[in-house]
């Protein structure tokens, strides 16, 4: 697994992450009820995609933050964790936030989400909880999914944010126009292009698709 440097977009993104979770880490108060609600409903959403993926045995967490979900990916005894950031820092701070019984399931690897340091059909599944929600760009999206596409051997776990309605605008860079989050015809078309079938998909909210997590599959 050899190190990928990381792409512009992920290192901005990891520098408003670690500011954010800098701040998050200094209250010294437990997560509120909203808190503990959001991640409890992204927790069961995350098992019910693992369950139509198949349960896969080999499993890449692409930019995994503070390993967020590793408890949940690793709750089947025979699953193989490994987990990807582009920041050693990230990846080494994510070690501090989990007990050594579980950090033993889990093989962690700087790399980017754009040059994955792994062959093609490498692992069972890759799951991608966090960056590509922040990809506005489809020329990025596209990217990011066809790398996706050579490195999984079978599906993908992807949330995304979607239907623009329903969304703030997100301010362009330097002050330039805001852009906003594609549609979901859009980012549907865009699964599609690179080669995925979509399996299935589960909205955060019934009713709303603020986010959106897909299993999408790879030709049989």
């Amino acid at each position: 697994m050899s190190a990928q440097p990381p792409s512009a977009i992920e290192l901005e993104i990891t520098r408003r992450y670690v500011q954010e979770h800098a701040r998050v880490c200094l209250q010294p108060q437990s997560p509120g009820l909203a808190g503990r609600l959001t991640l409890w409903r992204e927790e069961r959403l995350v098992r019910n995609a693992l369950k139509i993926a198949g349960e896969p045995g080999l499993i890449l967490d692409v930019t995994c933050d503070v390993g967020r979900f590793w408890p949940v990916l690793a709750e089947h005894a025979n699953r193989v964790v490994l987990a990807t950031a582009p920041s050693q820092d990230i990846l080494d701070h994510a070690r501090t936030h989990h007990p050594q019984s579980l950090l033993k399931r889990v093989k962690t690897f700087q790399s980017s989400a754009f040059t994955i340091g792994l062959s093609e059909n490498a692992v069972d599944s890759i799951f991608c909880m966090r960056l590509f929600q922040h990809l506005v760009s489809p020329e990025h999206r596209l990217a990011m999914l066809g790398e996706f596409h050579r490195v999984s051997r079978d599906t993908v776990i992807v949330a995304v944010r979607i239907d623009a309605r329903f969304m703030p605008q997100t301010a362009g860079a330097q002050g330039s126009a805001p852009q906003r989050q594609a549609s979901k015809a859009q980012v549907e078309s865009e699964f599609r292009q690179v080669g995925f079938r979509l399996i299935s998909h589960q909205d955060f909210l019934p009713g709303c698709t603020r986010m959106r997590i897909y299993v999408l599959g790879k030709p049989n």
